[in-house]
């Protein structure tokens, strides 16, 4: 028996934080484009980190790492020649540090599968980072905690990284993100009533292409593209235009007109590089098609492999057709039920002294 399932902690801290979906205006978050406008929508499955906290004398090293998904809990050792098994996990901790006098477990989760181009790494590291904050004196901002995020994807990292993931994730809810001066954001939330809230839930669909997305040759090859056109490229442009009509459109509760500002958005994306819309996309937008959806949103950068967000018409029965339908078609894809988040980042914990 290990030390760690016999030791009690004296303090158990619980951060969750949501993933996000349909990201109109996404590209338009990053340095080559300077400025941008993006809508998105926070969504469950969350991510979860734990911190167990223990006196420093009771664990034999100060910090050990808990990656539930992947069944692998170790002591990082930071390497001359980089990180050990979970760069952005290590990275994170090492970003926030930790009293001395304190030893501890982080465990990370997630219901979201990696890499489904729905912002679950930002996810995981905005959890992390509020779970870390409130192991010394003050507390973060949700605005703060989306900057050390992203700071831990760019900085730390040298990632590629936008920050509508990491704000859409300490924020929750459905958001209007005017990024004046990259990273630099302004964050609106879109306060609706509840019958339109639950009737975009009910409309929302998540489809899982079943293979994670990584970065490519496709996505550097759109980036130095876009890099060398300048911040008002019209392709660009094409992407932030998307943004807008779709918070007008919740507003009104207009869902085809959401559905016209995703699809536009998708074919926006199209335009960058054809192969961000991939053949697997393309085939389950024909059976969306087919079965009467108002819209379709590549999530993410696009390419190959992540996820698709669909929204759905009047009829559930119609949208659960379409559902079994797609995942007969291959039997990769996967649904992955979503609910809307009415927060974002919560932090909360337990003394267990005494």
């Amino acid at each position: 028996m290990s030390i760690l399932s016999k030791a009690r902690p004296t303090r158990i801290i619980n951060a969750v934080a949501p993933i996000r979906i349909c990201d109109n205006g996404g590209w338009t978050d990053t340095w080559f484009a300077e400025h941008g406008k993006i809508f998105n929508i926070g969504v469950y499955p969350y991510a979860e980190a734990q911190i167990e906290v223990f006196p420093s004398a009771i664990l034999p090293e100060r910090v050990v790492i808990y990656a539930e998904n992947y069944g692998e809990r170790y002591t990082p050792k930071r390497e001359q020649t980089g990180w050990d098994r979970h760069p952005i996990l290590e990275a994170a901790i090492e970003l926030m540090g930790a009293p001395e006098e304190l030893s501890f477990q982080v465990t990370i989760f997630s219901e979201a599968p990696s890499g489904a181009s729905t912002g679950t790494s930002a996810a995981v590291t905005v959890a992390l980072i509020g779970a870390m904050d409130m192991l010394t004196p003050g507390r973060l901002t949700p605005h703060e905690v989306a900057y050390r995020a992203q700071s831990v994807e760019v900085d730390m990292l040298g990632q590629q990284c936008g920050i509508q993931d990491q704000l859409c994730s300490a924020y929750g809810g459905i958001n209007f993100i005017d990024m004046f001066a990259y990273p630099y954001s302004s964050v609106s939330q879109v306060q609706v009533p509840n019958s339109t809230w639950w009737e975009l839930e009910r409309r929302l669909t998540l489809i899982y292409l079943g293979r994670s997305h990584s970065s490519s040759q496709v996505h550097e090859t759109v980036i130095r593209d876009l890099e060398n056109a300048g911040p008002d490229d019209q392709r660009l442009e094409d992407l932030r235009a998307t943004a807008v009509p779709s918070r007008d459109a919740i507003f009104a509760g207009d869902f085809t007109a959401l559905g016209q500002a995703m699809i536009q958005n998708t074919e926006a994306q199209r335009r960058l590089h054809p192969h961000l819309v991939s053949e697997d996309s393309s085939r389950i937008i024909e059976i969306a098609k087919d079965h009467g959806a108002l819209g379709w949103k590549v999530n993410g950068a696009g390419g190959e492999g992540g996820s698709i967000t669909l929204l759905c018409g009047e009829r559930s029965s119609v949208k659960r057709a379409m559902i079994r339908e797609i995942e007969e078609e291959n039997s990769l894809f996967q649904n992955i039920p979503v609910y809307l988040s009415r927060y974002g980042l919560r932090i909360w914990d337990r003394n267990l002294e005494g």
